[in-house]
């Protein structure tokens, strides 16, 4: 799938740098598609989100996408796949 303006994602937190919060994934629509410039190497193009958190909204350009990876017992973030904090990636369902 192609990312555009309009469309919703997941967004992966970064949480806490002494732990007290993990990385959590929150519902973001897609606000711009940077496909002008350098793609990364996987082919999807970085993208700006406005994040909707439970205690308010986060904005964000030049969003990284992260195919995930299979989670450990302790890593599991959604649907079974880990993802690094500060990226995107698509719901389960659309994948």
């Amino acid at each position: 799938m192609i990312p555009s303006v309009g469309g919703i994602v997941h967004y992966v937190s970064h949480g806490t740098a002494g732990g007290e919060y993990g990385r959590e994934c929150r519902a973001a629509i897609i606000t711009q598609v940077h496909d002008s410039d350098p793609v990364p190497e996987h082919g999807v193009p970085y993208i700006g989100l406005f994040v909707a958190n439970p205690t308010g909204l986060f904005l964000s350009q030049q969003v990284l996408h992260d195919p995930g990876k299979p989670a450990g017992e302790d890593t599991s973030l959604c649907y079974g796949q880990d993802y690094a904090g500060g990226t995107w990636h698509w719901p389960e369902r659309v994948q």
